[in-house]
This record gives structure tokens, C-alpha cells and sequence, in this order.
């Protein structure tokens, strides 16, 4: 099954739900969620979109398979079995935005499912997930690994696909997917959503105005459940920030992206985007790329570097290791290589 197989299916239903097909499901819905009001747990079984509790929230299933109820708060569950086909549900914010997300719960995945913060921008039209854990099928499968980025424990890898002609919160039309999927699966921690935003940024992939945000199960042909709570702004306690607070103080931290800029075939010419993203300055980075082959940097300017085996270090200089909160800067290297070119995973330590 082909991730764009998949999208095609889930976004048709979708833009039915955008497009107030079923409105009166939604209306039923929101019946329960006055403001003021003591609410009980609310169970949907058909399409629609709304707020509850104060949160967004999306449901839609392409065949009755699946039942979502809106618990206090953020809280939704969710269960369903292969007869829904294809079923993504969550809660979130319309509008989205970069804020900070944390979230804790259960998830149990049998087959083809994933969990991830999912959304959608307009001018430019974009399609965006961040992917924290999945089950039998990668999410990403068939799109171009464009680099990489550490950020809250693990790496994302980092992706993008084009659809043409395809159904979106816009109607037909031609749009592209950003992808970020985790590493280390994990069901529950926080998400530095400005990181991943800022590398996507840095490898060109520019998001637009800011349209619903969830975050979302969602199933293929599978089974599962899951009961998820999610906050915006939450603290650090479920995964920590881009790399542990180095001496430069706890609001010091630093990311790290890479791009191949050039590749002819046996060798590359590769860029890295180092970005401040804490909050105070810091004075000096290092960045590590740990390369999945036998690539071996041949010469490295904006930077001083040593290579170990398959993993490069890199420092700044002495005129790009001061960094005002929000600042970045960059170095590129030469590098050559047999076989195939994988991107490296890359780390950033700030002080």
C-alpha cells in the first residue's frame, strides 16, 4: 500500500467533512460542548469536525469500523477494527501554530496505523505531519529523504512529496506533503514543533497560514485504540528539548539540519543549517553527522572538523560561534563515497 494510495482515500473524507456533509452529525455533537456546562463523555460514530471543551477536533472513517468519544479537556479515545478501512481522528487547535505540544496516553497499533501531530497550511497549500510512532508501514515510504534534525531525545528524519491533482481542505489541487518521522517511537512526550518547523525552513520547505492542528491516530486497514491527552505549551518533563542544557544556561540550545547541496556519483557537496533555538545566547556549537556509510569528508569551510570512523565532529570558528537567541549560521563541506548516500543523522550541542 502506497502512502499516496493512502492519502487519497483519507483526504476524499476529508474535504466531505469541510465541505458540511455532515453537518447535522456535527451539530448533534456540538450540542454537548456549551460553554459553562457540566459535560459528559460525547461517543461519534459519523463524520465531522468541531470544538469541544474549548479544543478542536476532527473524526472521519471511510466505512463504520470506529468510534471516537470526547473525554474532559483534550481528551479523546478511539478504537476501531479493519471494517472503518481507513479512520483519522484527534483533537487540537484551528488555527494550528509553532507552540510547543505535550501529550500522554495509550496507543496500541495491530497492522498499518501511526500517531502523529498533523496539519494543514494555506498560501502555500501544505499537508504537514510530525510522526512519533507507527506501526507496520513507515509513513514516509516513497517520499525523498531530504536530511535530518535531533530534536527531543531522538532524530527526525525529514521528507517531502508532491501530490498532483489531489483532494485537499482546499478542493482538487496541487500541493506538497512535509514529513518529519521519529526514530525512537515513542506514545507520549513533548514535541518542539518550532524545531521541526525551522528545519523544514532551512531545507527550503517553507509552510504558509496556518490551518487545523491535531493530534491524530490514524488506521489503514488495520485495528487498535488509543486514549490520548494533549496540551499546548506543555514543559519539557516528556522528552526535553533539542539537546540536554549545555553550560551556556538552561535557555541555551542549538539544531542542526542537513542538506545534500550537489551529489555526482561518488561524491557530494553537503550544507548544514545551525540554528539558536533557546533562548539566551550561546557562545560556541558542535555539531556531530553520523553518516550510514562509508562517506569521508574531504575538506570543510565555516568550521573546523575531525573524523572518526563514520561520524564527523564540527566546531565553529571564531567568527560564527556567537549566536543571539534566533540566530543561525551554516558550514559546507566536500565529501566523498562508494555504494549508496544516505543522509546523516545530525546533532547540535550548544557552549
Amino acid at each position: 500500500m502506497s502512502t499516496l494510495i493512502h492519502g487519497m482515500r483519507r483526504r476524499r473524507g476529508l474535504v466531505a467533512v469541510a465541505r458540511g456533509l455532515v453537518a447535522a452529525a456535527a451539530a448533534a455533537v456540538l450540542a454537548f460542548a456549551l460553554p459553562g456546562a457540566a459535560q459528559a463523555d460525547t461517543t461519534i460514530t459519523s463524520n465531522s469536525t468541531g470544538t469541544n471543551n474549548g479544543y478542536f477536533y476532527s473524526f472521519w472513517e471511510q466505512s463504520s469500523g470506529a468510534t471516537m468519544t470526547l473525554g474532559s479537556g483534550s481528551n479523546y479515545s478511539l478504537t476501531w477494527n479493519s471494517a472503518a478501512q481507513n479512520v483519522v481522528a484527534g483533537t487540537g487547535w484551528n488555527p494550528g501554530n509553532n507552540n510547543t505540544v505535550s501529550y500522554s496516553g495509550t496507543w496500541n497499533c495491530n497492522g498499518n496505523c501511526y500517531l502523529s501531530l498533523y496539519g494543514w497550511t494555506t498560501n502555500p497549500l501544505i499537508e504537514w505531519y510530525i510522526v512519533d510512532n507507527y506501526g507496520n508501514y513507515n509513513p514516509s515510504s516513497g517520499a525523498t529523504k531530504l536530511g535530518s534534525v535531533s530534536s527531543d531525545g531522538s532524530t527526525y528524519d525529514l521528507y517531502k512529496t508532491t501530490r498532483v491533482n489531489a483532494p485537499s481542505i482546499e478542493g482538487t489541487a496541487t500541493f506538497d506533503q512535509y514529513w518529519a518521522v521519529r526514530q525512537a517511537k515513542r506514545t507520549g512526550g513533548t514535541i518542539t514543533v518550532s524545531n521541526i518547523f525551522n528545519a523544514w525552513k532551512n531545507l527550503g520547505l517553507n509552510l504558509g497560514t496556518p490551518n487545523y492542528e491535531i493530534l491524530a491516530t490514524e488506521g489503514y486497514q488495520s485495528s487498535g485504540s488509543s486514549n490520548i491527552t494533549v496540551t499546548s505549551g506543555g514543559s519539557s518533563s516528556g522528552g526535553g528539548g533539542t539537546t540536554p542544557p549545555p553550560s551556556g544556561g538552561s535557555g541555551s540550545t542549538c539544531s542542526a539540519t542537513f542538506a545534500n547541496s550537489s551529489d555526482w556519483g561518488s561524491g557530494f557537496t553537503g550544507s548544514v543549517a545551525v540554528k539558536n533555538t533557546g533562548s539566551s545566547s550561546i557562545n560556541g556549537w558542535t555539531v556531530k553527522l553520523t553518516f550510514p556509510g562509508n562517506q569521508t569528508v574531504t575538506s570543510l569551510w565555516n568550521g573546523s572538523y575531525t573524523q572518526s570512523g563514520n561520524t564527523v565532529t564540527v566546531t565553529n570558528t571564531s567568527n560564527n560561534g556567537s549566536l543571539a537567541a534566533g540566530a543561525g549560521t551554516s558550514f559546507g563541506f566536500n565529501a566523498g563515497y562508494s555504494g549508496s548516500n544516505g543522509a546523516p543523522t545530525v546533532s547540535c550541542t550548544a557552549g
